[in-house]
């Protein structure tokens, strides 16, 4: 166990060492400043705005960054869609595979526009190398990139003078030429050196030892997966994901995805606190997050090392069902933590194999949704619960609220109680709703305490813009695709358009002077703080279905 607990050290130790140099990268990013790097990306950039008609110096205000947010993405829908369905007919596609069904395919591209990444068919046998490239890697790209654009005008709103929130078009542009790209060619790279193919010949077949011929699925799988993790998108170019030796073939390639999964999220906390000019703030926010991190880790990698008490009575020490041995305990612990801290929805080990308080881990990270997060709404999500108490601790005191020094009245506590009541909502309510639908409960393959928590998961992931699933679920049926399908469109868009209300409002506000009555949000107390009001709303909306799943099957009742 300590050999275990020392791997996890290391990686963490890196992650931790690149925080601060790709939080400065972010920061000359999104505030246009000049880098080594501008011949190279200028150009590039200058003709795409010429083509698409964006002048760069245009700002946008808050409905306006919206409109290109929403539009931008029903586009890419319509246009994914239509891959999808016309995939038989198109080019690349060697193995032959059928147009993906009507349902089917309204989840896949539901999935991957909202950077969910959810899976309802298995990569390698539903999608043509067009489809996989088109539908699946281009939306990685641009779903981290509007992550990322809708973060970083939210934190011009906190801290601008009026209702200029940027341009979203450049956002969208420079974080694809400036982060994703470069970062998705590099790891893309070093996987097809560790062994990932990268081709676009179809399937071989090979004889076995036995003498069984055997189809082997192949494609250009290292540039998926590089952006995969790079923008926490999740999903994968095979159905068993990254436990797959063709998407993880090495200790190495593990590695990496765990960085790659981890480097952004991190970093743009960071970048935060420069971009606000309050190093302090953003150290504070990053903390609380930490800490939440630290704590889940340590659960799980102890549930599976403890086992439970019927493997205890077997004489088995430790839970190593569903997971890979090349990995071991502690790297499917560490693997279950990041990919749910940083809603990436990767796996490299079976999520419906871990022990019932193993496997509440992941649902824990996905129903606060705020442990560091994927790319930019992690942040917007952990910014909405700094609003929020910040307003309970103003109720304390008798003071107006205040964060950066912006007032937070009633407007902004109204459009962040939407955003934090969402989230529960669109969880609880289909969950149960599918567990009174007998057509729906025929697709859980466990009973019992843990089949609700399959349902439960699988709500939880849609809603949190994941994509890891409880294998044990089927759901590939015409229910779940539609209705998880909402579920992803709701937890992604009205977040999205609340955070952008907010910032709005906030940025034509005067900023108030700051006193000695004025609650400090950037020292270790308030990192306390809110750490305490994350757990206590999320203990308030989601403990009675934890209890009636996860901890439940844990004391075998």
């Amino acid at each position: 166990m300590s050999r275990g607990w020392i791997q996890i050290a290391f990686t963490l130790l890196i992650v931790i060492l690149f925080v601060k140099p790709m939080g400065r990268y972010l920061v000359k990013v999104f505030d246009s400043e000049k880098t080594g790097l501008d011949r190279v990306f200028g150009p590039v950039e200058r003709l795409i705005y010429r083509v698409i008609g964006v002048r760069e110096d245009q700002g946008m205000g808050w409905k306006g960054y919206l409109r290109a947010v929403l539009l931008s993405n029903f586009v890419m829908m319509l246009l994914m869609y239509a891959v999808l369905r016309l995939q038989k007919v198109l080019p690349l596609n060697p193995d032959g595979l059928d147009n993906m069904p009507p349902v089917l395919a309204f989840n896949t591209v539901t999935s991957f526009i909202t950077n969910t990444n959810w899976q309802a068919y298995s990569g390698e046998n539903g999608l043509s190398y067009l489809s996989q490239m088109l539908a699946i890697t281009f939306p990685m790209f641009t779903s981290a990139a509007t992550g990322f654009a809708v973060a970083v005008a939210f934190i011009r709103g906190l801290v601008g003078r009026r209702d200029d929130l940027g341009n979203f078009y450049v956002d969208l542009v420079r974080s694809i030429t400036r982060v994703f790209l470069p970062l998705s060619f590099v790891a893309a790279l070093f996987l097809v050196f560790q062994g990932v193919p990268q081709t676009l010949h179809g399937a071989v077949n090979a004889t076995t030892i036995e003498g069984v011929t055997q189809t082997i699925t192949r494609g250009p799988v290292a540039s998926l997966e590089s952006i995969k993790h790079l923008g926490t998108n999740g999903g994968g170019y095979f159905g068993t994901n990254a436990a797959h030796p063709f998407e993880n073939p090495t200790a190495l390639t593990n590695l990496v995805h765990i960085l790659s999964m981890m480097l952004l999220p991190t970093a743009l906390v960071y970048a935060f606190g420069l971009l606000i000019r309050n190093k302090k703030q953003g150290w504070a926010i990053f903390a609380a997050m930490g800490f939440l991190f630290v704590v889940f880790l340590t659960t799980v990698y102890v549930a599976e090392t403890n086992g439970t008490p019927a493997l205890s009575a077997l004489g088995v020490h430790g839970n190593m069902e569903g997971k890979e041995v090349r990995f071991g305990l502690s790297e499917s612990a560490l693997f279950t933590a990041v990919t749910t801290a940083a809603t990436t929805g990767s796996v490299n080990n079976m999520h419906d194999s871990l022990t019932p308080i193993g496997g509440m881990v992941p649902m824990m990270e996905m129903m606060l949704n705020n442990v560091f997060g994927g790319k930019g709404v992690g942040l917007l999500n952990g910014l909405l619960y700094v609003v929020l108490s910040v307003f309970i601790c103003g109720l304390m005191v008798g003071r107006t609220p205040e964060f950066l020094g912006k007032k937070i009245e009633g407007k902004e506590i109204k459009l962040a109680s939407i955003a934090v009541l969402t989230h529960p909502v669109i969880i609880l309510v289909p969950t149960a709703l599918a567990l009174l639908r007998p057509e729906s409960l025929s697709s859980i393959l466990n009973g019992g305490f843990h089949g609700l928590s399959e349902v439960l998961y699988a709500y939880t992931s849609g809603a949190a813009n994941n994509g890891s699933a409880f294998g044990g679920l089927t759901a590939n049926t015409n229910w779940y695709n539609l209705s998880i399908g909402l579920v992803m469109l709701a937890g992604r868009y009205i977040s999205i358009i609340a955070m952008l209300a907010i910032a709005g409002s906030l940025s034509t506000k005067r900023v108030v002077p700051t006193t000695v009555g004025t609650l400090r949000t950037d020292t270790p107390l308030f990192s306390l703080i809110l750490v305490v009001i994350i757990l206590i709303v999320g203990a308030l909306t989601f403990f009675p279905a934890l209890a009636l799943g996860p901890i439940a099957e844990h004391l075998g009742m």
